[in-house]
């Protein structure tokens, strides 16, 4: 199944649309205004432009008056034509400029916004969802909230302007013209608007749809190249990219192909109402109702309102497709986040006193979202200041649950978890981040500098105390052997650097933070035999004085660890030193000898070999 497949279509209204929209005006209202009224103001003189060509036909063709006097009347009408050019232009370039400066904001604004939802959507959101195609929802989502703006103020607000003062110009000059005017404008808004809603809506949507799909495997692929490379497959990646951009090829081509048989459809009645103003006019002429003025005023008054009309079909298309593509953005605005900080939190304080509740589960229960089945009911589990705890078990016995509500990564649904007798839901999600150093895995670094990956934990470290860290994790060494030591790019995710590397990036980032309570997830598991030894020193004396959460998956690394407790189905079902558990026949005895046996017999195969 292809990511196009699983993505899902959110459900944002039209009413959601304004909503957001008006949110991002709010702030600084007064430049919108000033912008449309100045735009108001260019559209209502370009409306009256047509009278003075009139006058200037007429006074150059009335037969009644004497040649100086028409030439005097021309030239009258001429000067009052051209100052009413100037204005047009005037009122319409300052129009513009309050407009970029309303614009440029909200732009800005709704970037910033895009990124703070997403940082603080469940790791579960992140888990389902591309990061190229959430980059690319963000950005498309700005633009499409420029051309929104644009379309509403700039281009459908003059527009209904233009055609409400020609209708009103009209009806007082000739009652006819401005009747079958009228009347053939309200047709051709009817039948734009028609198109644009339930032909073209549709099809913009699912155009955007594959945009996002496109991106989101674009990045995969990039992402995974090193697989690629590894198993020989860029012609296959190449393949699997092509189809998806043939789709989008298809379904945009296909939008853009009924956009402009819906133009030209628009066209067509442009030409009728062109057809019926002059036609109705000559008549009006020919019967004596009319001055060669009024002809040319009707067709001056055509050629603005012509354009107005002409942009007003793709203006509404335009809307409808901004509106479709400002979905996904306007749906990470609409969403709640799974984890709030209460209106009231506090700052999470660790204090240096002894205690043996100072990491506390007190009857916890819980379940992820949408999961169902109970992961923990009624845990309760105290950890006490300094004590070095082990958390072992099979995949999906509840080890890293346990890491991930401790971080806050989800709320609990029955009991509390509290550090230092401070409830965790009721601090801020920063500080108690921020009282907590994570060595995972498999870290993830930023395509930074290694000094600002060292220092992410503490960005105001100095670079002694940089050093220092990365000494004490045994990264100093090949970090010197770097031309550009220190400010060397690591590459996306740390693509430059070796597992080892990283690792030890990922310990020397956590040595900075120097945060009270330490959880390591297996962080030797990247390492040589000989980074290891030397590594594991340094991680003993980081456990110094520190409350330390070890997830471990090779149980040779947790001898030493204060308490090893033993999950099971979301249960503490043993919990002891190595030595007491080892001494029994417990499953974590069962579990260490039949790695021991695989090591053994590995070493076994290697020898014979």
């Amino acid at each position: 199944m292809s990511y196009e497949d699983k993505e899902e279509k959110p459900d944002v209204s039209w009413r959601d649309t304004m909503r957001f929209v008006l949110h991002y005006w709010k702030p600084e209202w007064y430049f919108g205004v000033a912008a449309a009224v100045l735009m108001l103001f260019s559209v209502g003189v370009d409306a009256i432009v047509p009278v003075y060509t009139g006058k200037i036909v007429d006074a150059m063709t009335s037969p009644d008056v004497a040649e100086g006097a028409r030439a005097d009347a021309a030239w009258h009408a001429f000067v009052i034509f051209a100052a009413l050019a100037v204005a047009h232009q005037a009122f319409r370039i300052f129009s513009f400029l309050f407009w970029m400066r309303f614009a440029v904001r909200n732009l800005h604004q709704v970037s910033v916004d895009g990124l703070y939802k997403v940082n603080r959507f469940s790791s579960d959101w992140h888990a389902n969802s591309f990061a190229g195609s959430t980059v690319r929802k963000i950005t498309r989502g700005k633009w499409s909230m420029d051309v929104f703006a644009d379309t509403l103020l700039m281009g459908l607000l003059p527009a209904i302007t233009i055609m409400t003062g020609v209708s009103i110009m009209l009806f007082i000059k000739l009652p006819l013209v401005g009747a079958i005017t009228l009347v053939m404008m309200l047709l051709y808004c009817a039948v734009s608007i028609a198109m644009s809603v339930k032909l073209l809506a549709p099809l913009w949507t699912k155009a955007a749809d594959a945009d996002s799909a496109v991106g989101g495997t674009l990045a995969d692929i990039i992402t995974g190249n090193p697989s690629v490379k590894s198993f020989g497959a860029e012609a296959r990646e190449d393949t699997i990219f092509e189809d998806i951009s043939k789709k989008w090829w298809k379904k945009a081509f296909h939008a853009w192909q009924i956009s402009v048989y819906a133009d030209a459809f628009r066209s067509g009645l442009r030409l009728v109402l062109t057809a019926s103003m002059v036609a109705a006019t000559v008549w009006l002429w020919q019967t004596g109702k009319a001055t060669p003025g009024d002809i040319a005023l009707v067709i001056t008054t055509f050629f603005i309102i012509g354009g107005y009309l002409r942009d007003i079909g793709r203006q509404i298309a335009d809307l409808q497709r901004s509106a479709s593509e400002m979905a996904d953005v306007v749906s990470f605005w609409l969403e709640e986040e799974d984890v709030k900080d209460k209106s009231d939190a506090g700052t999470l304080q660790v204090s240096d006193a002894q205690r043996d509740d100072m990491i506390a589960f007190d009857t916890v229960g819980f379940r992820y979202p949408n999961g169902g089945r109970w992961i923990y009911r009624g845990m309760n589990v105290g950890i006490r200041s300094g004590e070095n705890v082990a958390l072992v078990g099979a995949s999906g016995s509840g080890k890293s649950t346990f890491v991930k509500l401790l971080q806050r990564l989800y709320d609990v649904d029955e009991g509390e978890i509290c550090i230092d007798g401070q409830d965790i839901s009721a601090v801020t999600q920063s500080s108690l981040r921020q009282s907590i150093a994570l060595v995972p895995q498999e870290p993830i670094l930023f395509h930074r500098t290694l000094a600002d990956n060292i220092a992410y934990g503490r960005p105001d470290a100095s670079r002694e105390d940089i050093v220092e860290a990365a000494k004490q994790a045994f990264a100093d060494e090949f970090i010197a052997r770097l031309p550009d030591g220190y400010e060397t790019l690591v590459g996306e995710r740390g693509v430059k650097l070796s597992g080892g590397e990283r690792q030890r990036v990922a310990i020397a980032r956590a040595i900075l933070a120097d945060a009270p309570i330490l959880i390591l997830d297996e962080a030797t598991s990247s390492l040589d035999s000989i980074s290891e030894h030397y590594i594991q020193k340094a991680l003993e004396n980081l456990m110094q004085d520190r409350t330390t959460i070890t997830i471990a998956h090779r149980l040779s690394t947790i001898k030493q660890a204060d308490r090893i407790l033993v999950f099971d189905q979301g249960e503490i079902v043993e919990q002891g030193s190595h030595q007491t558990l080892m001494s029994q026949d417990s499953r974590y005895k069962r579990l260490y000898d039949m790695q021991m046996l695989d090591i053994a017999d590995g070493e076994d195969e290697e020898q014979a070999s």
